[in-house]
């Protein structure tokens, strides 16, 4: 099986493409994502179709039901086949999203976390006892919401700077999410984008929406990309670099041959903001706080490294 290296412009791997990917899969298309609870468990032929697209592109593992922010306990048994599963195909980057999505049983939503310290410090445990058994760094999602939570005790950039910080972990920078709440409520996703730790962000995700009223869009990833969203990737790629960014379409999935352009325009985005930087010839004023055309991560370390047996066992 091929060495993983991520980079570059991906696509989710939908069973609707499958056979126009079985014969030939695009030059445009990087890599692939996937969320590993849709296919933990083929057999037979789906297994095959993998382990094929595994060794000709990187796949990257976005969760959706781990429930980060909720109250009962994180699924380990779940987490130790996510691990094998991501071990059998060679997966490095697992994401997943900064919400909640059950209690007692599985709500099938991704529903917002309340802005407050105790929410950091509840987070932040979860994602390292994750990182543990995964054994790989993980980037959490930035969220796409309706309504504030009306507890908070700090914005939601204060929120996820505290979380990538207590837990050790990267971020996920979801564009079409940050220009969704930047509608709903009111202000300028440049602003939020820039508040971003540049050296935490290792992925990104572009997809379409539903505006429901002028002030008021849903997250559907059913559409196609609009420009004030492509303009905020532009703004990103010239701020950090260009991390691998994938084009997300879950509903209303047009033939491979539809999307196809999307893709290419991410990656023509990348190779221009590599060339404006180029012509700058170096000059550190024009150069992106993290110039990458790969992922880099730190090297996972347990949560508990260098802690004693009792320290360790308020960690989990």
């Amino acid at each position: 099986m091929r060495e993983p290296s991520l980079h570059g412009a991906g696509l989710g791997l939908r069973r609707e493409h499958l056979p126009d990917l079985r014969t030939a899969i695009p030059d445009a298309i990087d890599f692939f994502e996937l969320a590993p609870e849709n296919w933990l468990d083929m057999g037979g032929s789906r297994r095959r179709d993998l382990h094929h697209f595994a060794e000709r592109r990187p796949i990257v593992a976005h969760g959706l039901s781990l429930n980060l922010g909720g109250p009962t306990p994180l699924d380990e048994v779940f987490l130790q086949r996510v691990r094998r599963f991501l071990d059998e195909y060679r997966i490095a980057q697992f994401t997943e999203h900064l919400s909640w999505c059950g209690d007692d049983g599985h709500l099938y939503d991704l529903l917002p976390i309340p802005f407050t310290g105790d929410a950091v410090r509840h987070v932040a445990s979860r994602i390292r006892r994750t990182q543990d058994i995964l054994e790989r760094r993980i980037a959490i999602e930035n969220a796409s919401c309706y309504v504030a939570p009306v507890i908070a005790e700090m914005s939601e950039i204060d929120f996820i700077r505290a979380v990538l910080i207590d837990a050790d972990c990267d971020l996920h920078l979801d564009i079409n999410n940050v220009y969704v709440n930047s509608v709903n409520f009111g202000f300028d996703p440049r602003v939020f984008l820039d508040a971003m730790p540049a050296e935490r962000i290792v992925y990104l995700h572009m997809a379409g929406h539903f505006q429901e009223a002028a002030d008021l869009i849903i997250d559907t990833h059913g559409a196609a990309v609009i420009d004030p969203v492509w303009d905020l990737l532009d703004h990103t790629y010239a701020r950090i670099g260009t991390p691998p960014t994938l084009l997300e379409r879950d509903f209303n999935i047009p033939p491979l041959a539809e999307l196809l352009p999307e893709v290419e325009r991410i990656r023509a985005m990348q190779t221009a903001a590599l060339q404006r930087y180029s012509r700058a010839g170096g000059n550190s004023a024009h150069c992106p706080e993290k110039l990458a055309t790969e992922v880099s991560r730190a090297p996972w370390i347990p949560a508990c490294a260098g802690m004693t047996a009792r320290e360790a066992i308020h960690v989990a």
